[in-house]
């Protein structure tokens, strides 16, 4: 038997298409298999068994989900409490333990546990499995992601790793996703014909328009290794620029810069120096050509 609990959640308003937002939105359900408890001194109700929240077609799925609530503010007393013990009242925060999902029909996140918080519209996810799957890119974490759907952004922690729909890799300490803005949800106007427009793609707010990666970078090409101390990778462009400690090394080459543009569509690298500074490498006889480096007062 599933029971239902229907419970008003905080922030009402028009969701964001597309989004892993629970902040937003009419009224969120929750549902469970095995049974929802109330907890009236803990201003709680937990669902246990196959426990699910759903709120404006986003999905909060996980073994056992616990929504905290307390008095909506200026709500007036209630008639029927035995019906609904906790009318007038609002969610500030779902916790979710084992087996957590959270999606939408075109983005899913994954994790053994996760805490949503209503007031920060975020929700932070840890433990085994961490991911975060978008319609062009896969991010995975070993110690914490996070989700900040009104921000627009995604931050994975430890060990982080953006694969590409095309199979490009970036590994990072952190990497920090910036998703495109959302396409409207009432257009005032007819859609235009031209579907390349910004704002007018359905699910493009799923989409990364770029990410930037702080500490022990590294990117990998069909021929090349790069790492550097911070980056920033554009999925539109295809490129990567890396600065602070860069090295690019192919087979037993190795050249140091200040600065790496990465093209990896291409599968190319190029080293620039910093202003008044050299290029420097080690270049073995025999070996591999090195990587592409610039003319000798190249532009930057």
């Amino acid at each position: 038997m599933i029971l239902r609990l229907a419970l008003l959640a905080l922030l009402p308003g028009v969701v964001l298409a597309q989004s892993l937002d629970l902040s937003r939105g009419g009224p969120v359900e929750v549902t469970a298999r095995d049974g929802i408890e109330w907890r009236q001194n803990e201003q709680a109700v937990v669902a246990i068994g196959d426990a699910r929240a759903v709120r404006d077609g986003v999905t909060l799925s996980a073994d056992r989900l616990t929504a905290r609530y307390r008095p909506r503010a200026g709500a007036a007393p209630q008639q029927g409490e035995a019906a609904n013990p906790i009318g007038g009242s609002e969610i500030w925060r779902l916790e979710a333990d084992g087996a957590v999902r959270i999606e939408t029909p075109t983005e899913r996140a994954e994790g053994a546990r996760a805490v949503y918080d209503m007031d920060q519209a975020v929700m932070v996810l840890s433990g085994a499995g961490l991911r975060l799957t978008t319609p062009d890119a896969v991010l995975t974490a070993r110690d914490s992601l996070e989700y900040w759907p009104q921000r627009r952004m995604a931050v994975a922690r430890g060990d982080a790793l953006v694969v590409a729909a095309d199979g490009r890799r970036i590994r990072a300490d952190t990497l920090v996703g910036h998703f495109l803005e959302e396409a409207p949800t009432r257009p005032a106007a007819p859609a235009p014909a031209a579907q390349g427009a910004r704002g007018g793609v359905p699910g493009q707010g799923s989409r990364i328009d770029r990410v930037e990666a702080f500490g022990n970078i590294e990117i990998r090409t069909a021929d090349e290794v790069v790492r550097g101390d911070r980056g920033v990778y554009s999925p539109v462009t295809g490129t990567a620029r890396v600065t602070g400690n860069v090295r690019i090394t192919r087979g037993e080459n190795q050249l140091n810069g200040a600065e790496a543009i990465v093209d990896l569509r291409a599968g190319t690298a190029r080293l620039v120096a910093a202003p008044g500074e050299r290029v420097q490498g080690v270049v073995l006889p025999g070996s591999a050509p090195p990587p592409q480096q610039p003319a000798q007062g190249a532009p930057r």
